[in-house]
């Protein structure tokens, strides 16, 4: 499955593919006349992680990305659902995910919000990126090099997806509450590992 062009009529975009990330076309697709504010999120191979042991790996070559897809676009568009419930006058959403292999560098998920005001944008921004985190059947494989041998793990950290409701709201101060205006769902609220 290919990242496709943004909708024509729609202020959702939910996509996984593996091509690279449209990260421009995302932002320019979020502006609009009613928002005052575009919050893009993109999330990047990064050359370090801690192992299965909770050591720090220094050494990372490559991450693979793999996914069960149509679940993920089914979790996709319940957390843009969630977003729209929690923060209603929410502009268009896009929640981009990229598969297969990756270098250093490249981005593997993009969360672009667009609201009327900044704290609208950023507080539903960071909800999406952490409910896709918790809610995708997504798993990633980290390669890190030892000596002349690479070696990998599939879903360092990882846990069982949870229910995007169940995904709490960061607060203002950049710590994590629960949203007291959703009701109580049953399951973890632990992150997942990708």
């Amino acid at each position: 499955m290919r990242v496709v062009l943004p909708p024509d009529r729609s202020d959702t975009w939910v996509a996984l593919g593996t091509d690279e990330l449209p990260i421009g076309a995302a932002y320019d697709w979020a502006v609009r006349p009613s928002c005052g504010a575009v919050v893009l999120f993109s999330g990047t191979v990064r050359d370090h992680a801690v192992d299965d042991d909770g050591v720090m790996r220094t050494d990372v070559e490559h991450l693979e990305y793999e996914a069960y897809e149509d679940a993920c676009i089914d979790v996709f568009r319940r957390i843009v659902d969630e977003v729209r419930a929690r923060w209603p006058h929410t502009g268009r959403v896009a929640l981009l995910h990229r598969l297969g292999r990756l270098e250093l560098g490249d981005s593997s998920v993009v969360a672009v919000v667009s609201a009327p005001h900044r704290p609208e944008a950023f507080a539903a921004a960071r909800y999406a990126i952490d409910a896709l985190k918790a809610s995708a059947p997504i798993w990633k494989r980290e390669t890190w090099r030892d000596g002349d041998t690479a070696t990998a793990a599939w879903g360092v950290g990882a846990s069982a997806p949870v229910d995007p409701v169940a995904v709490p709201t960061a607060d203002t101060s950049g710590t994590v509450a629960s949203d007291a205006s959703r009701p109580a769902s049953s399951g973890p609220a632990a992150a997942r590992g990708h």
